[in-house]
C-alpha cells in the first residue's frame, strides 16, 4: 500500500503523553520518580535574580568618583532597604550635610570608583514550576526539572492563544456547527474548559473572562476579533503568555468553521472530566501546536507505556483535511495515492492523492494541500 509523510494534527481518544517541565535557571526539584501530581502541584522552584538598578551616588553627592569609598555606609553585598540611606557627605555644618538613599529594597550589588555609581540589586524573584498535567513523575532531570507522563485522550489545534490552564468540560452547544454566542456562557462555567462548535464570538470570549471560564475549546475564530480583542497583530510569533484570563485553543482555523466531528464527539465524550490545554503556538520552525489533555483518572504511567505512539504515514483511509482553496476546511479520508505526478490546472507537477469528503463527493487534490489528522 502506498504512504507518503504528510503533518497533521493529532486527536486521539488514548495516547501517553509526557511533558517535560524544566527550570529556567538550576534549582530545587521537590518530587521523585513514582510520585503522583496534579496540574497545580509545585514540582520545582528556583530563584531569578533580581532587576539591577544603578544610582549615581557621585553625581547626587557632588564627590569625584574615585571618592566614593569614602561616602559609602554601605559595604557591597550587604543588604539594603528601599529609602534607607547608603552613603553620606558630612560637614562640618550638620545641616549641610548630603546623603543618598537606595531606591530598591535587595543588595548592594557593587561600587564603582570610575563611574561613581553604585549597583543594586533587587530581591531574588521566586520561581516555581507546576506539573501541568494531571499524572505521574517518571522521570527526573537534577537541579533542572521533571518528566510528568500520563494516558489519556488528546487533541491538537490550529491556533491558540493564553497559556496552561485546566478545568472540568463543558459542552456548551447542541452540535460541532453551531456558534458559540454570549447567552451560552452562564454562571455555572466558571473554572470550567468550554467547547464550543463553530465559531466563539467576541462578546462570548469576554464574557466567558467575566464569568471565571479557565478554557475554550471551538472550531474558529474571527481574526477581526482576535486583532481588537488583543489590541495587536500576532503574526508568526510565539503565543501562550498573553495575560487575558483565560486561554483559546482553535481546532480548525479562523473564521466559521464547523470544528471536526470527531474532535467534537470525543470532547463531549469526556464531558465532566478534566482536562489540560495549553494555547501556545509557533507556526515558524520549531513548531508548536495548542493542545488540550484529558488524563485518565486511574491509568498509571507505567501501564501507559503499553499504549503505541508512533507516527504513521499519509495511506489509504486516513483522515485528512484540506488546508487551501477551494476545498479549504473539508474533512474526508483518502481513497487512493497515484505515484506518478499528475498535472495541475496550473500547468505545474505535484504528487496528488484522491480525496472522498464526507458527503460522498471526491476530489484530485495536490498533497500539498492536505494535513493527516492523526488517531
Amino acid at each position: 500500500m502506498a504512504h507518503a509523510y504528510t503533518p497533521g494534527l493529532k486527536v486521539t481518544e488514548k495516547q501517553v503523553v509526557k511533558k517535560q517541565r524544566i527550570l529556567p535557571l538550576k534549582g530545587e526539584v521537590i518530587v521523585k520518580v513514582g510520585d503522583k501530581v496534579s496540574p497545580d502541584d509545585v514540582i520545582a522552584r528556583t530563584h531569578l535574580p533580581g532587576n539591577v538598578v544603578p544610582l549615581n551616588i557621585a553625581n547626587k553627592l557632588g564627590v569625584p568618583p574615585e571618592d566614593i569609598e569614602l561616602v559609602m555606609l554601605k559595604k557591597i553585598g550587604d543588604p539594603i532597604e528601599e529609602g534607607e540611606p547608603i552613603a553620606l557627605k558630612k560637614s562640618f555644618i550638620k545641616w549641610f550635610s548630603s546623603s543618598a538613599a537606595a531606591t530598591i529594597s535587595g543588595t548592594l550589588e557593587s561600587v564603582s570608583k570610575v563611574t561613581g555609581q553604585v549597583l543594586q540589586r533587587g530581591h531574588p524573584i521566586p520561581v516555581e514550576v507546576k506539573a501541568y498535567l494531571r499524572g505521574e513523575v517518571t522521570q527526573i532531570f537534577p537541579n533542572e526539572g521533571v518528566e510528568v507522563s500520563c494516558q489519556g485522550a488528546f487533541m491538537q489545534g490550529i491556533f491558540g492563544i493564553g497559556g496552561e490552564t485546566y478545568g472540568e468540560i463543558k459542552v456548551a452547544t447542541a452540535d460541532n456547527t453551531s456558534i458559540l454566542s454570549d447567552s451560552q456562557i452562564t454562571d455555572d462555567m466558571s473554572g470550567k474548559v468550554v467547547v464550543g462548535g463553530s465559531l466563539v464570538t467576541a462578546e462570548a470570549l469576554k464574557k466567558a473572562i467575566k464569568t471565571g471560564v479557565r478554557g475554550i475549546v471551538v472550531g474558529g475564530f474571527d481574526d477581526k476579533d482576535l486583532r481588537d480583542f488583543l489590541g495587536y497583530d500576532i503574526g508568526v510569533a510565539i503565543t501562550g503568555s498573553e495575560d487575558i484570563g483565560i486561554t483559546l485553543v482553535v481546532s480548525e482555523g479562523f473564521g466559521e468553521i464547523a470544528m471536526a466531528k470527531k474532535t467534537f464527539d470525543l470532547l463531549k465524550s469526556h464531558e465532566g472530566e478534566m482536562a489540560c490545554m495549553n494555547g501556545a503556538t509557533q507556526i515558524r520552525a520549531g513548531v508548536i501546536r495548542p493542545e488540550v489533555v484529558i488524563p485518565e483518572k486511574t491509568v498509571s504511567a507505567a501501564a501507559a507505556e503499553t499504549v503505541k505512539d508512533e507516527i504513521q504515514g499519509l495511506g489509504v483511509n486516513s483522515p485528512v483535511r484540506v488546508i487551501r482553496h477551494p476545498y479549504f476546511g473539508r474533512l474526508g479520508k483518502v481513497t487512493d495515492l497515484p505515484s506518478p505526478l499528475a498535472e495541475l490546472e496550473s500547468e505545474s507537477k505535484a504528487r496528488v492523492l484522491e480525496v472522498e469528503f464526507e458527503n460522498g463527493e471526491r476530489a484530485i487534490i495536490p498533497r500539498a494541500n492536505v494535513e493527516m489528522i492523526e488517531s
